[in-house]
């Protein structure tokens, strides 16, 4: 219906051929205006092509992966086991009991995949390194030089290609010995472990690398690692789940605690030691829903302002404000960890732009002034989460739990950043669409993954609508080039702009990969349905 409002108003004419006077356009979108609110659809700017010359010349279009997810060759070339590995081979942690040993093999197919970059017409790739690739062992043993081979000519291939390589330190895996050592993030010593990791990249790379993120989303590794115990090392305690350990209501903010300095002090050897020399810049990733009051209440819209808090402004405050958020220090007291003055000095100015990794928008409730049944992120910051209202959901659902369709959520959650962080720059760095992979799903049904077209380009209007009200938004990377290891879900889900057929390793460009090479090439985008298949095909 709302197609059909778009085409309604563009196409009414003055009986030649032409379109019409102004006055009957006007009456035309008037008309298309009462129906627009009756139907409850997008303001009518939402009928507008959305094209590549909407963004800056400079603007960084790319696509994103990390290491474990799509690498395989887990033990190829002297690399050592990561958390990651270990976990995944726990009988029970994957959904669909499978494991990333093989995964998409980029780690031998990378060159055919840095092609299928180069055929979309992206400018930038995002991938991570893989920590016990480079440094099996930590600071305990060598630098594993075929570790570094591999990435560099990764590196190499896509600078061939005209694509900047848009490099991740950490995306959730450590090297296992370091867990075992010491504790992994519950130790502090991890901060120099990681300081060395950074500065053997650096060194490496850093005359080819102008785009480096410290870590991927540290808020799920310290929430679902050490709170809810569903991530590695399974660490939790009551009310949570029945892990064998760990304390849910201390140890996320020691890991916190740990991931920030770790993170100050990789900013501080590259400032130190490369950055006047290489030129690049260094920032932190985090992951952000967007959340609106449930009730029309001073109760919920307080209590946003918390779920906000304690989900990414935990790890955003630090670096602009010097501390963690004033709810966090007021709800937590003591459980909070304190910077000291030199601490908060190491702090200060250690982002060079903020990464963004947004997909979904959730209705908060307050749970301080009347009890909520809370068991999950939402327990100390005293807000419970949801998708509907009154029975309606937030938006379109999905096949993943409070996963829905709000492309609003993409201009809020960005402007929410601008005013909070003065206007940094700011990079989506992961925005992608899950569909569901089953027995009885079809190469053809995924495929002509519509939905995934349909959600990448109203989440693309609405960050086009925050840069137009000047949000410094300088990239927007789709998760993910190709279908990989979803974490938890395993081979379950498909977030894939490239179908991977996980027995072959062929890669197949669904519709939204077409549609992406559209949209990069400056060419105007049509959609055409076809009737009797209900199938959406790019021109």
């Amino acid at each position: 219906m709302k197609s059909f409002l778009c085409q309604f108003i563009l196409s009414i004419d003055d009986g030649s051929g032409r379109r019409g006077s102004i006055k009957r356009r006007i009456s035309a979108i008037a008309i298309a205006l009462q129906l627009s609110v009756l139907f409850g659809f997008l303001p009518l700017s939402a009928c507008d092509d959305l094209r590549r010359s909407h963004f800056p010349a400079s603007f960084i279009f790319g696509t994103s992966t990390s290491s474990f997810q799509i690498e395989g060759a887990y033990l190829d070339d002297q690399k050592s086991l990561s958390n990651w590995d270990v976990f995944s081979h726990i009988p029970g942690s994957i959904e669909d009991a499978s494991n990333a040993d093989i995964a998409d093999d980029h780690y031998h197919l990378y060159s055919e995949d840095v092609k299928l970059m180069a055929s979309l017409g992206v400018n930038a790739y995002r991938f991570s390194i893989s920590w016990s690739r480079v440094l099996p062992r930590g600071r305990n043993g060598g630098i594993n030089s075929l570790g570094i081979a591999f990435y560099s000519k990764l590196i190499d291939a896509l600078l061939l290609k005209g694509i900047q390589p848009f490099v991740c330190l950490n995306h959730y895996d450590i090297p296992q010995e370091l867990e075992e050592q010491y504790g992994g993030w519950l130790n502090s010593q991890i901060q120099e472990d990681f300081g060395y990791f950074a500065n053997t990249c650096f060194k490496e790379f850093g005359d080819r690398v102008k785009y480096w993120i410290t870590f991927n989303e540290p808020n799920i590794v310290a929430a679902k690692g050490y709170m809810t115990g569903s991530y590695p090392p399974n660490r939790c305690s009551h009310p949570f789940s029945n892990c064998s350990s760990g304390d849910s209501s201390i140890e996320p903010y020691i890991v916190a605690h740990n991931i920030i300095l770790a993170h100050a002090i990789a900013v501080d050897l590259y400032r130190l030691k490369y950055q006047e020399k290489q030129g690049g810049s260094v920032g932190i990733v985090v992951a952000t829903d967007w959340f609106e009051p449930l009730r029309n209440v001073t109760a919920d819209y307080e209590a946003c302002q918390r779920a906000s808090a304690f989900y990414f402004s935990w790890f955003l405050d630090p670096f602009v404000h010097g501390d963690y958020p004033p709810e966090m220090r007021q709800i937590l007291g003591a459980r909070l960890p304190k910077f000291s003055a030199s601490e908060k000095e190491k702090l200060r100015n250690k982002l060079d732009f903020i990464g963004i990794n947004h997909y979904t928008s959730l209705y908060v409730k307050d749970c301080m002034l009347s009890a909520c049944d809370v068991v999950d992120l939402g327990l100390d910051a005293f807000v419970a989460t949801v998708g509907e209202k009154m029975g309606v959901p937030i938006g379109k659902p999905t096949v993943m739990p409070e996963f829905y369709v709000v492309p609003r959520g993409m201009k809020n959650i960005v402007m929410y950043m601008k005013r909070r962080y003065n206007n940094m720059p700011m990079i989506i760095t992961e925005n992608g669409y899950p569909q569901g992979s089953y027995r009885n799903t079809t190469l053809k049904e995924l495929l002509n993954d519509k939905e995934r077209v349909e959600y990448l380009q109203s989440y693309l209007s609405s960050l086009h609508e925050a840069m137009r009200q000047g949000a410094d938004v300088r990239g927007y990377f789709i998760w993910s080039l190709l279908d990989n290891f979803e974490w938890l879900y395993g081979y379950s889900l498909r977030f894939g702009i490239y179908h991977v057929d996980y027995e072959t390793q062929v890669r197949t460009p669904k519709l939204s990969a077409n549609w992406y090479r559209k949209f990069l090439g400056h060419s105007k985008l049509l959609i055409k349905k076809d009737a009797e298949e209900d199938e959406i095909i790019v021109m």
